[in-house]
């Protein structure tokens, strides 16, 4: 380990954590041009043959050139997911618009309290909501 002072280990370790963190960004540059709907085949084609060429140059380029509609697309598909996510949470607690099991034995269990059922049509109904 003499032979290899710390400053030297410091930028060792600097070039490689920037290294890695190139590769994340060319990864992401690479899947947002597959994402991209306006984008057409050749485009796709050139960005990613630019991107693979010349990585450095064609990743940088690509940022500057189209890093706010990227961002725009992260945000579009994170709000795709969240809202398909609740969309599927409602379904499963059955609390989906239109009603489900929980809320038809709500609505029953209150028309027997005011006394427009009897409980003998409550849990024909009731039964019948939970086969």
């Amino acid at each position: 380990m003499d032979d290899y002072p710390l400053l030297n280990l410091f930028w060792t370790m600097l070039w490689f954590f920037v290294w890695i963190m190139w590769l994340f960004l060319l990864f992401k540059v690479i899947t947002d041009i597959f994402r991209d709907h306006e984008l057409g085949g050749w485009g796709k084609a050139g960005w990613l043959a630019f991107c693979i060429l010349l990585p450095y140059l064609g990743v940088l380029v690509y940022v500057i050139a189209r890093g706010k509609s990227m961002g725009q697309r992260d945000v579009k598909q994170a709000k795709a997911s969240e809202a398909a996510f609740q969309d599927y949470i409602r379904k499963t607690a059955g609390t989906a618009p239109g009603g489900g099991a929980t809320d038809e034995l709500a609505r029953l269990a209150e028309l027997k309290e005011k006394g427009a059922i009897t409980d003998e049509e409550f849990e024909k109904a009731k039964a019948k909501v939970l086969a």
